[in-house]
């Protein structure tokens, strides 16, 4: 790792451009490292015309794109952790680049623990803002204020099963919802057919294949806050096709961490965390667009009240798929792999709803009967090591789902105020905790 900072102590944003492509919005990148290595991801908005964007203009639009590529540059920084991060692309004021900052080292924290990185060192990371851009560029940051608008709600789907009951509860309160999927996976396909989605917006996102060659040989790797990615792409698309509300599904349980590694918490799931969700709606509102309301409708609720909630839903029970093992094509086609972490949570999560047999139907077997298994259940309940790095629930209500009784029942009646939910969603929400 030192090598690679010493050989290469530069990461260069350079460029970003889009263009309408028939029915699409088209974005690229342009990264690079230099002297050796430039990048070119690209990212397909779909069913945009050149109407929406004639009526956003070219300011708002190349002020989101450029904030854009400041998100997806984490997973080529990444590559060599270069000490200097140059921004040609755009401008940064100080607390725009303070920003950034604090979310690579809290949302990078993953990668820095199993890679053995100091972050804490002097002079650690610099973010440097220059724009030497040759083409016309508006410098000023454009944010949408005047923009259609209009009460609907788009709701980011992953698969799991915590953006299906938000989908749910929503829709069944009469809110006019859509759905926002980002290289949808089949099991995602499945819950839109399911959920009756009217209007979905799609994106295909294309990572750069030099990423994945360097990664095999033996350039750095490690976990980025794709959260973020989603709250920053979800944001924009929201402007462009007219959406009010940002619904996510990102739960209490995400706001606990999984280890201490130089006197810090490293949390897996930041980019999901309260935290976070405070710190971007603050940004958007400032630097993106001011009417937009970003927040997730779960969060006063532990992974457990979701999983009872999910329960009332078996019309997804043999659609939904939350295995990252899964979703990366690693399972073999089944949509648990039966081996992970996720997949023994979500089994413990559910298990004490569904009973054995409706539970034992979805995973295909009954992981409580693996003994393989083992290890991994007592890094969930706290009793090895740490609690795995995956997007799994809090270590007291592992125990609880477990062991049942007074421990559950506490968790199942409680309810968090550190939410930024609109009244009338929270007494939606509420209603549906008994």
């Amino acid at each position: 790792m030192v090598n690679l900072r010493r050989k290469y102590p530069r990461f260069v944003y350079r460029d970003f451009s889009w263009k309408i492509q028939g029915q699409n919005l088209v974005i690229f990148f342009d990264f690079r490292i230099p002297p050796d290595f430039q990048f070119s991801p690209k990212i397909v908005i779909e069913n945009v015309s050149r109407k929406m964007v004639h009526r956003l203009g070219q300011g708002i639009i190349d002020n989101f794109v450029f904030n854009l590529g400041l998100i997806e540059m984490f997973s080529y920084w990444k590559l060599v952790c270069a000490p200097e991060i140059i921004v040609e692309a755009g401008d940064l004021n100080k607390e725009q680049i303070r920003w950034w900052q604090d979310l690579l080292i809290k949302g990078m924290g993953q990668y820095f623990f199993e890679n053995k990185i100091n972050f804490r060192q002097k002079d650690f990371l610099k973010i440097t803002s220059r724009v030497i851009k040759t083409k016309q560029y508006q410098k000023a940051t454009i944010v949408a204020k005047q923009y259609r608008i209009e009460s609907r709600f788009l709701v980011p789907l992953g698969g799991g099963k915590d953006s299906i009951v938000t989908l749910e509860l929503l829709k069944g309160a009469g809110k006019e919802t859509s759905c926002f999927c980002l290289n949808p996976s089949e099991a995602v396909k499945e819950i839109t057919k399911i959920g009756n989605c009217q209007e979905s917006i799609i994106v295909r996102r294309q990572i750069d294949p030099l990423l994945l060659k360097l990664n095999q040989q033996g350039f750095l790797n490690g976990h980025t806050p794709f959260s973020a990615l989603l709250a920053f792409l979800s944001s924009f698309c929201a402007v462009l096709f007219g959406y009010k509300y940002i619904a996510f599904s990102n739960e209490r349980s995400a706001n606990e961490g999984n280890v201490n590694y130089l006197g810090r918490e490293i949390n897996h799931q930041y980019s999901k965390s309260f935290e976070f969700e405070q710190k971007f709606r603050r940004y958007c509102v400032k630097y993106l667009a001011s009417e937009l309301e970003y927040f997730s409708f779960l969060r006063p609720l532990y992974e457990l009240q979701i999983a009872k909630l999910f329960s009332q839903y078996p019309k997804y029970f043999n659609a939904f798929s939350s295995c990252n093992r899964y979703q990366a094509g690693k399972s073999n086609g089944k949509k648990w792999c039966g081996q992970c972490p996720k997949c023994l949570f979500v089994f413990v999560s559910l298990y004490p709803f569904l009973g054995e047999k409706r539970t034992t139907e979805i995973f295909s077997k009954n992981l409580f009967s693996d003994k393989k298994l083992l290890p991994i259940m007592q890094q969930l309940t706290g009793e090895r090591g740490f609690k795995p790095f995956e997007c799994v629930g809090t270590v007291k209500e592992t125990k609880a789902a477990l062991t049942r009784g007074r421990r559950m029942e506490k968790i199942m009646r409680s309810w968090s105020n550190r939410h930024n939910l609109p009244l009338s969603l929270t007494k939606i929400l509420k209603g549906h905790i008994r």
